[in-house]
């Protein structure tokens, strides 16, 4: 009644009044980005960064859940009861990241249905790196050593990111993925140290094939990135594409020495003044491609999810009448 009772005079009046409040809030807020406070569910927040963490956090949750995909297609035909057993446990932890993360994006007030509905229609995108073929056991490990170490190298800042729960989620998601990138990493130098020339063939043939898209792992160039500028100043994002891309480039090539394994980029070379290693032009055009629906395996993920979402309707029907039931009981009594 006292709302409905200040809420009186000319609609300009009282839009103004909602604009100037807001402008408090919009201060308060940046305030604290400023101070490096973190921002929890129901502390108040920008329309655009809400949206913005609703954009990124399902995007990395899609991500987790197509992920297991490439890699569930080899739990069958792993070498060894070891590897088969590692594999196993690497897509089940895949599976619970999406999990932690679809709950980290809930609390920003969208539904689950609603972030899968997205993914399902093709409004929603996925890392690129997904759309890519498993072609051998070797690319079970690249994909273990360069795409969860490009991962790794993504995700450990946002365990600062500015958004609480999400932050919280990345650190558990972040330990996880160490382990992902070690096991991918053994399972090459077994290959590589104790294996045939056709198994060290393999390896080098799995590098150059998913090399230059883990590099696209980190987003275009900060030249052409919509959003970091923004993510940054929200802290949202801790460290620009370029930065991460070069991090990445000069931890993996010295890896690559251990391996014995050669990058297929005939400029790769260590550039003394730098302090870093150059590397030659990223195929931005294939990128935006991938990214855009188009690439080589694409329309077969994605029609793998929406028919694991239909077969799965039956489960999710059964788990909300038992819900229902019990809570009829404890009403009850």
């Amino acid at each position: 009644m006292y709302t409905q009772a200040m809420d009186v005079g000319p609609k300009e009046e009282r839009k103004a009044v909602r604009s100037t409040e807001e402008a408090q809030l919009e201060t308060r807020f940046e305030a604290r980005i400023d101070d490096g406070a973190f921002i929890e569910a129901k502390d108040w927040m920008p329309e655009h960064y809400r949206k913005t963490l609703v954009r990124q956090i399902s995007q990395h949750a899609h991500s987790e859940i197509v992920g297991m995909l490439p890699e569930g297609n080899w739990i069958t035909r792993a070498p060894t009861l070891k590897r088969k057993a590692i594999l196993l446990a690497k897509v089940q932890d895949e599976g619970g990241h999406g999990l932690y993360l679809y709950a980290a994006a809930e609390t920003l007030g969208t539904s689950r249905d609603q972030m899968i509905a997205a993914l399902h229609s093709g409004r929603a995108k996925y890392s690129s790196i997904f759309n890519y073929p498993t072609l051998s056991w070797a690319d079970i490990g690249v994909i273990g050593w360069l795409v969860d170490g490009a991962a790794i190298m993504n995700q450990v800042p946002l365990t600062r990111c500015s958004y609480a729960p999400y932050a919280r989620a990345m650190v558990r998601i972040c330990r996880e993925e160490s382990f992902h990138q070690r096991q991918g990493f053994d399972a090459l130098l077994v290959m590589m140290k104790e294996g045939t020339d056709a198994q060290r063939a393999l390896v080098q043939d799995a590098v150059d094939r998913w090399w230059w898209p883990s590099l696209m792992m980190f987003g275009p160039p900060d030249s052409a990135s919509t959003h970091s500028t923004q993510n940054m100043r929200w802290g949202i994002k801790r460290i620009s594409n370029d930065e991460l891309r070069q991090k990445f480039v000069d931890a993996t090539v010295e890896q690559a020495k251990v391996l014995g394994v050669t990058m297929p980029d005939p400029l790769l070379k260590w550039n003394e003044a730098r302090g870093h290693y150059d590397y030659g032009p990223i195929d931005w055009d294939e990128f935006w491609q991938v990214v855009g629906g188009f690439g080589p395996c694409n329309k077969e993920r994605l029609a793998a999810r929406v028919k694991a979402w239909d077969d799965g309707a039956w489960v999710r029907e059964a788990a909300m009448a038992h819900a229902r039931k019990r809570a009829a009981k404890e009403q009850a009594a």
